[in-house]
C-alpha cells in the first residue's frame, strides 16, 4: 500500500511538473507576432543558431543587391518619385504625379518608384503611358503594398529588406521628387538628404511638391533644428526646393543639370 501511495504521489508530482513546464509554451501561442519578436530578442542563442540564421540573411541580402544591380545598371538617367501608397486616383496629388512623370519622360528621364499603389502607381503610370522607362522597387509588406501594373516587366524588383531597396532608389537616381506621404516617404526623403549632406552621394536635386503639405515641416527644420539648436548648417536648407506645380517640379531638375551642361540621353 505504501509503495502504491508513493507511486501515486510521484506520478502526481511529475504531472504537475510537466503542466508547469507546458504553461510557458501555451502562453507563447497567445503572443502576437510583435510580442514574439520582442521576446526572442531577449532569448539566449547558441553560436550555431546565430551563425546559421545570420548566414542565411547575408545570402538573402546579397541576392537582392545582385538582382538590383543587374536590372538597373543600364537604365540611364532616372528620377525617383516618393509618396504615399494610400493616395487614391481621384486625389489631386495622384494626378499631379502622373503629370510630373509624363513630363520627366518627355524631357528624357526614366522614373523610379516604390512599385506599389497610390503615388507610386501614378508615377509609373505617367512614365508608362509616355513610353518611358518605368521602374518599380516593390517591398514585401504584410499590408498595403502590392505591385502596380504600369512597371516595365524587366524593371520590376521585389525586396524583403528596406535598406537594400533604399540603396537602389539612391544609386540609380539623378534627382528626387517627393510627393505628400507618410512615414516611409519621410524615411526616403531624409535618407537622400543625409547622404547628400554627408557627401556620400552627389548633390542631386530634391523637390518637395505641395507647399501646404510640406511647409510646416520646413518651418520646424528652419526654426528649431537650424535656428534654435544649430543641428544643421544654413547651407543644408539649399538642398531642398518646394514647388506647387508639375511644371515647376520638372523645371528644378532641368535647371539643375543645365548648370553642368548635362542632358539625359534620348
Amino acid at each position: 500500500m505504501e509503495a502504491t501511495k508513493e507511486n501515486v504521489q510521484r506520478s502526481d508530482a511529475q504531472s504537475t511538473e510537466r503542466l508547469t513546464q507546458d504553461i510557458p509554451k501555451r502562453d507563447e501561442l497567445l503572443l502576437t507576432p510583435d510580442e514574439q519578436r520582442i521576446k526572442e530578442a531577449f532569448q539566449d542563442h547558441n553560436w550555431n543558431e546565430i551563425k546559421t540564421a545570420d548566414s542565411w540573411v547575408i545570402f538573402k541580402v546579397m541576392a537582392e543587391f545582385v538582382e538590383g544591380f543587374d536590372k538597373l545598371a543600364k537604365i540611364g538617367p532616372c528620377v525617383s518619385i516618393f509618396g504615399s501608397a494610400r493616395t487614391k486616383p481621384d486625389n489631386p496629388y495622384y494626378k499631379m504625379t502622373e503629370e510630373i512623370a509624363a513630363k520627366l519622360v518627355r524631357h528624357g528621364y526614366g522614373v523610379i518608384t516604390g512599385g506599389g499603389p497610390g503615388i507610386m502607381e501614378a508615377g509609373n503610370k505617367g512614365a508608362y503611358e509616355q513610353g518611358g522607362k518605368s521602374v518599380g522597387l516593390n517591398i514585401k509588406l504584410p499590408f498595403e503594398q502590392h505591385s502596380n501594373i504600369y512597371i516595365d516587366p524587366d524593371k520590376s524588383i521585389n525586396f524583403d529588406f528596406f535598406f537594400v531597396r533604399k540603396v537602389m532608389f539612391v544609386k540609380y537616381a539623378q534627382g528626387f521628387i517627393v510627393m505628400p506621404g507618410g512615414m516611409g516617404t519621410l524615411d526616403e526623403l531624409f535618407e537622400a538628404l543625409t547622404l547628400i549632406q554627408t557627401r556620400k552621394i552627389a548633390r542631386f536635386p530634391i523637390v518637395l511638391v505641395g507647399r501646404t503639405y510640406w511647409q510646416g515641416l520646413i518651418d520646424w527644420i528652419t526654426e528649431v533644428m537650424l535656428g534654435q539648436e544649430h543641428n544643421i548648417n544654413p547651407e543644408d536648407m539649399k538642398l531642398i526646393s518646394i514647388v506647387d506645380t508639375p511644371t515647376d517640379a520638372v523645371k528644378v531638375i532641368d535647371e539643375f543639370y543645365s548648370r553642368y551642361l548635362l542632358k539625359p540621353n534620348f
